[in-house]
């Protein structure tokens, strides 16, 4: 009888069900979906490495400092002799000596513009060799014959626009080199978004080398040694000064790089996969909370004659159980549809993976269902326990639940203290120390004070509702009157209702107010510390000395300023050693930079001093004066006093430590220091700074790689980063919003059903469609509003502890986003007004006479 019962009444109701099954359908699709993206984004890798991984590869020992042993610009080698070493080792099939740097930039001669990706994958240079498992064929045209010759991928070329005797031109740290397309390259399995060139090993050698080593040599064995085996014999014929890897660790390597950017975007989407669940999960307690009160008579029936609190309260579960497998199940194959999308947005940016192969799995239909049943029973307990205390007589006789004042008393002292104990959390947050504890207590204070509201909810509903609706009467009659009354009837639907909005919108609130703190903050760091006139970077990689030269001789420029970054190691006077780099710095750093001295002078560090953050100092009892080892790549090492401590909180030097060139190049020779991350210049006194800005982007035409930018341009391009962190977090978010607007169209649906008669008799005494549709719009937008002050109060409150949290660490500045907040709340009215379209015109069509006859 019980699953007979359930079943009439989920049928009976299923066109009520339908937004909160695709609540589910919504939520199980982003979590399915994701989990399959990444199944087969990397299991597609996985393969790519197993097909393409040698057998043992022999590879230069790492310095313990850079990890590495190249020069700058150039990567670590090894001596063209490595390559008959390893021939001749028992079990070795072939050895193959391959060139490749990952510093090398492509541009198009013709366009002058660069070629492959300016972020996320590499752009690689290297030879052509023949290996026993490629990861590319020649697909048109032939291999490099001679030193203009040059072959490209075939993804790269397209998206280029290059083909078959195109001029390519590659800059690296030795010169410019111009070549022809002689060959298009087409990868065997998955082109994992980078850019690929090949030309000869002589050419190779002396354009990414200068000189005739390997950067590795890959060995294929011939099945009779075991990959160990080789390993230990290579080891024991090269001796020290290299290290060897099995195709099991190279394969573990390139996973371990490719599945931190893949986890990162997994664990990120199911976070916000996880905030859609918690507000559908809202929509489906209020549908069974509705559902429960439009039959309470039936279920007084049930327990009239028999039916006992357990069966009821199974009675309703059953329907939800039914609903998260429904929803589940549509999901799960909506999910497949979203992996595909994503897989097709990953081509877009050059990883071209294939839907042809989706790997599911057995986690993804696990997770699909236990995320969408589970969610669906709980939310569904709570009216399905307040279904089964319902007395026969009281339902019998009262259509609808009693009234329950214990429990709103309860919810009030809970919600009281859960919220109180929240917002003092966000105040010691504020007022911490530091930053790790006042992040800590942020955490917890936007859990307490985020569930205090969800909590509250109900209670504040008949005090706001009130307010926002009391001049709804004035402005639209009767029509307001009715919908202010409606919002406030049942304050436990509507406070569940705005709940579903004010969580996505808290969230949204408080990264606007965030991040617009940051580009505040940052755009303060610049004015104050830097008086350079223009930066010149050159993205991942840095810059040649022949781009120094080109931007040193441009005309109307005094100076230019190069900063260095060389990899280190420390050792504090309490002898502990930190790992971390020098900035080297030109003697003009000082007059381009307003270092915010703590301590000391900020000339010491162009005198031979090194420069130390507070941070820094504090933790190893650092003073000026004292003394600090330093030492550099390849056992170099030099003693230097701090002469200056930085004060916190300028995110431009926190964590920086600064020395002149001069001072670095007595430990380290000229030839060993890296090129320029960043260079700084300065207009001559009298210039026009525009003009000299025209002339040093011109100086550095031949050079597309580099951004050549004024102060203003430099904010622009950390406002676009941050908006386009912003734009993606609302993106995310839009899903769950989504599911709060379907809670809405929900409510008001079901409440129209709920209030059929009554809306007969409104409409019998002189109400008339106009004005019925108007109540329900305005009641729409009176709750969409109540969730969106709720939101927005929480997101303030989170977005300003935040910013006091990190005043320290350079966020020194509170920008509260008011254009940003007015949008949201006007966006929160024109929500209402559209989730009321479809139960307003639902009623409006109602027969009177039919109306006032349902029971």
């Amino acid at each position: 009888m019980l699953l007979k019962t359930s079943l009439r009444s989920f049928f009976a109701h299923k066109g009520r069900m339908m937004l909160s099954l695709m609540a589910i359908v919504l939520s199980v699709a982003f979590v399915s979906g994701t989990l399959v993206f990444s199944n087969t984004a990397t299991g597609t890798f996985d393969k790519l490495f197993a097909t393409t991984a040698s057998d043992i590869s022999v590879q230069p020992q790492q310095d313990k400092v850079t990890k590495d042993s190249g020069e700058p610009g150039k990567p670590a080698t090894l001596p063209i002799g490595t390559v008959q070493k390893i021939a001749a080792l028992p079990g070795v099939k072939s050895a193959v000596g391959e060139v490749f740097s990952p510093d090398a930039t492509l541009v198009n001669p013709a366009t002058n513009k660069q070629v492959g990706p300016t972020s996320g994958a590499p752009t690689i240079t290297g030879n052509w060799v023949d290996t026993p498992r490629k990861s590319l064929d020649i697909s048109s045209g032939h291999l490099p014959q001679g030193s203009h010759d040059i072959v490209l991928d075939a993804d790269t070329a397209k998206k280029a626009g290059l083909g078959l005797g195109s001029g390519l031109r590659v800059i690296t740290d030795s010169g410019s080199y111009d070549f022809a397309i002689s060959g298009i390259a087409t990868f065997k399995t998955t082109n994992p978004g980078a850019a690929l060139a090949f030309v000869d090993t002589a050419t190779a050698q002396r354009m990414l080398l200068g000189t005739t080593a390997y950067t590795s040599v890959e060995t294929y064995g011939d099945g009779s040694r075991s990959n160990e085996q080789l390993k230990a014999a290579a080891l024991g014929a090269l001796g020290s000064g290299f290290q060897v890897k099995t195709g099991e660790e190279q394969k573990a390597d390139n996973a371990k790089g490719v599945g931190s950017f893949l986890d990162f975007m997994k664990y990120a989407m199911l976070g916000f996969a996880g905030i859609s669940l918690l507000v559908g999960g809202f929509l489906i307690i209020n549908t069974f909370s509705m559902l429960v009160a439009q039959r309470t008579r039936e279920i007084g029936l049930l327990r009239a004659i028999g039916g006992s609190r357990s069966q009821v309260n199974r009675s309703v579960l059953v329907e939800a159980l039914i609903l998260g497998v429904l929803g589940s199940t549509l999901g799960l194959g909506a999910g497949l549809g979203l992996a595909m999308l994503l897989i097709q947005l990953m081509k877009a940016v050059g990883m071209n993976l294939t839907g042809a192969s989706l790997e599911i799995g057995w986690s993804v239909p696990v997770a699909a269902y236990a995320v969408g049943i589970v969610i669906t029973v709980l939310a569904a307990w709570i009216p399905a326990r307040r279904a089964g205390r319902i007395s026969p007589m009281a339902a019998l006789r009262d259509h609808g639940t009693p009234a329950e004042a214990r429990a709103n008393r309860i919810r009030a002292v809970v919600g009281l203290v859960l919220t109180l104990g929240g917002g003092a959390l966000l105040l010691a947050a504020a007022g911490a120390d530091k930053a790790a504890t006042g992040g800590a207590y942020l955490g917890y204070g936007v859990v307490l004070s985020l569930i205090g509201f969800v909590v509250l909810g109900p209670l504040l509903a008949t005090t706001v509702v009130r307010l926002l609706g009391a001049a709804l009467p004035k402005l639209f009659g009767p029509s307001g009157r009715l919908a202010q009354r409606n919002a406030m009837r049942n304050p436990r639907r509507t406070g569940a209702t705005a709940a579903a909005l004010m969580i996505g919108l808290a969230l949204v609130t408080g990264a606007s107010v965030f991040t617009s703190s940051m580009v505040s903050s940052t755009s303060s760091q610049i004015d104050k510390s830097v008086g350079a006139d223009y930066i010149v970077t050159a993205g991942r990689s840095l810059l040649t000395p022949a781009m120094v030269t080109a931007a040193k001789s441009t005309a109307g420029l005094a100076h230019l300023t190069e900063q260095k970054v060389v990899p280190a190691i420390l050792t504090t006077p309490d002898g502990a050693t930190t790992e971390n780099a020098v900035s080297a710095v030109s003697e003009t750093f000082t007059a381009d930079f307003r270092l915010p001295v703590k301590t000391g002078s900020a000339d010491a560090v162009t005198n031979g001093a090194l420069s130390v953050d507070e941070a820094f100092a504090t933790k190893h009892h650092l003073a000026v004066g004292d003394q600090v080892t330093i030492e550099y790549a390849h056992g170099r090492k030099q003693s230097l006093q701090v002469g200056v401590v930085t004060a916190t909180g300028n995110s431009l030097f926190d964590g920086h430590f600064y020395a002149a060139v001069d001072t670095v190049a007595k430990a380290v020779p000229a030839t060993e220091l890296p090129g320029d991350v960043a260079v700084f210049g300065k207009a001559a006194d009298g210039s026009d700074k525009a003009k000299v800005l025209t002339a040093l982007q011109d100086s550095l035409q031949a050079y597309p790689q580099l951004t050549v930018k004024d102060q203003a341009g430099y904010k622009e391009i950390i406002q676009s980063q941050v908006n386009t962190l912003l734009y993606m977090i609302y993106g995310l978010l839009g899903l769950a919003i989504v599911v709060a607007v379907l809670g809405v169209v929900n409510t008001l649906a079901l409440s129209v059903v709920e209030r059929t008669r009554e809306i007969g008799l409104l409409r019998a005494i002189g109400l008339s469609r106009r004005q019925l549709r108007r109540m329900i719009r305005l009641e729409s937008v009176v709750i969409a509003v109540f969730g969106a002050l709720l939101g927005t109060g929480l997101g303030l409150a989170w977005g300003i502890t935040a910013q006091r949290v990190l005043s320290g660490q350079g966020l020194a500045i509170l920008t509260i986003p008011t254009g940003t907040i007015v949008v949201i709340l006007l966006a929160s009215a024109l929500v209402g007004l559209l989730a009321a379209l479809l139960p307003a015109f639902r009623a409006g069509r109602m027969n009177v006479l039919a109306a006032i006859a349902t029971d």
